[in-house]
């Protein structure tokens, strides 16, 4: 039979692969548009009626750009709509959260050192943190309409550090800056899906109807976009801090995590006053370092690993139990726990790589299926194979695991 592990990793390769390239394709035409808009000359009297235009130089071509507040005279017959990113981005990451988190949930989703929930406790309460994203931005939005807009990003942050808390309180490390991130992640799709897409559609039926369109659609859309392009690179780190235990490992992970918004702000604020030429804010390089030392000095905080002593979950257990087990924790306390220590003893080393200990039986037990694919059916671990495991001591650790009658996606 086909080993249905390997062809689920393969799955969630394809699934990431998939969410990188769409994110990709947003962000990056996120951040032409909010440079575009910025950088228009709108000095200038167009006899179009365009309210700014822009010449640009790219793939040995010329590009004359022009924007309109509402649109043209005439409607144009093709006309280009920027959304599939968003929606694809956002499928293809929750695809992710289902593929990894929820199906991996005593791997990844459930410490019960922090809340010991029962798997559809802790799935409800991730989807339903998500749609609860987008009803409380939403809404501030709508209160603060006619506010100064840095009103409404305080409101924002405000929200933004609660759940950062939040999750802290009810996932894993691991889990609660990944769905911080999805959390925010789900507000700038809903902006796109709910606000930036349907006012658009009005303004194009009213131009089609032969009625003026009213131009608070289109001022709408245009804070929702702001609002993305500030939320951006937060996204980003926070998608990418499953991989670095210093960042979701420790004791103050929920404000490390808050301070890579301020992060967000002023690095794209820099960017944004460049593109709009109105001077070159140096303060904001400052400012970045200082957060990125201070979040760096956070991080020493000890990081946080698992009780060794405490109980095994039921697909551990059975791990445990299969024919072999002994040997591969003979093999893995040999090769592989002197870096997957609480204090490895490997020069270099001052915690375990991603934060995975392979000390006991018990955490041997957890680690089944890494252990599985990174030192049994590939040459992952250990790194260069520095600690010298035999071909004979990885054969071990794949009958083991096939022994424990795995047929079908751990989870």
């Amino acid at each position: 039979m086909y080993d249905w592990v390997v062809l689920w990793d393969w799955v969630e390769i394809a699934a990431r692969w998939v969410h990188v390239i769409t994110a990709i394709a947003w962000i990056g035409s996120s951040f032409y548009f909010i440079a575009l808009d910025l950088g228009l000359h709108r000095d200038r009297n167009l006899a179009s009626g365009a309210d700014g235009e822009e010449w640009q130089v790219h793939g040995g071509g010329f590009y004359h750009i022009q924007k309109y507040l509402v649109a043209p005279a005439a409607m144009p017959d093709h006309l280009v709509w920027f959304k599939w990113e968003s929606y694809a981005t956002w499928l293809s990451g929750f695809a992710m959260l289902v593929l990894v988190y929820y199906m991996g949930h005593e791997m990844y989703l459930i410490d019960p050192a922090v809340a010991d929930l029962a798997p559809w406790q802790a799935i409800a309460i991730s989807m339903a943190s998500l749609a609860f994203g987008w009803v409380a931005y939403n809404t501030i939005c709508k209160v603060f309409v006619n506010a100064n807009q840095t009103l409404v990003m305080v409101a924002l942050f405000a929200l933004l550090v609660a759940m950062a808390y939040f999750y802290t309180q009810v996932f894993s490390g691991r889990a609660a800056l990944l769905h911080l991130g999805a959390f925010t992640a789900s507000i700038m799709s809903g902006n796109v899906f709910f606000i930036i897409m349907p006012n658009q559609r009005v303004v194009v039926a009213d131009l089609k109807a032969g009625r003026k369109p009213d131009p608070k659609y289109g001022k709408i859309a245009k804070q929702r976009s702001t609002h993305n392009n500030y939320l951006t690179l937060p996204v980003i780190f926070l998608m990418l801090s499953n991989h670095y235990p210093l960042v979701f490992a420790t004791e103050y992970n929920w404000i490390i995590a808050s301070l890579v918004f301020l992060m967000g702000v002023t690095i794209r604020h820099w960017f944004n006053t460049q593109h709009a030429r109105k001077g070159n804010p140096h303060w904001t390089w400052a400012a970045t370092a200082i957060l990125f030392l201070l979040i760096a000095w956070l991080s020493t905080a000890p990081v946080q690993t698992r009780d060794p002593e405490s109980a095994m979950a039921p697909g551990a257990l059975r791990y445990a139990a299969a024919t072999g087990f002994d040997d591969v924790v003979s093999i893995v306390q040999g090769r592989c726990s002197m870096c997957h220590a609480v204090e490895p003893g490997w020069d270099g080393l001052h915690y375990a790589p991603k934060g995975v200990v392979l000390e006991t039986p018990a955490q041997i037990a957890a680690e089944a299926k890494r252990i599985y694919l990174q030192a049994g059916l590939s040459h992952a671990m250990p790194p260069a194979n520095l600690s010298y495991m035999e071909p004979e001591e990885r054969e071990a650790i794949i009958l083991w695991f096939q022994s424990a009658g795995q047929s079908g996606v751990e989870g």
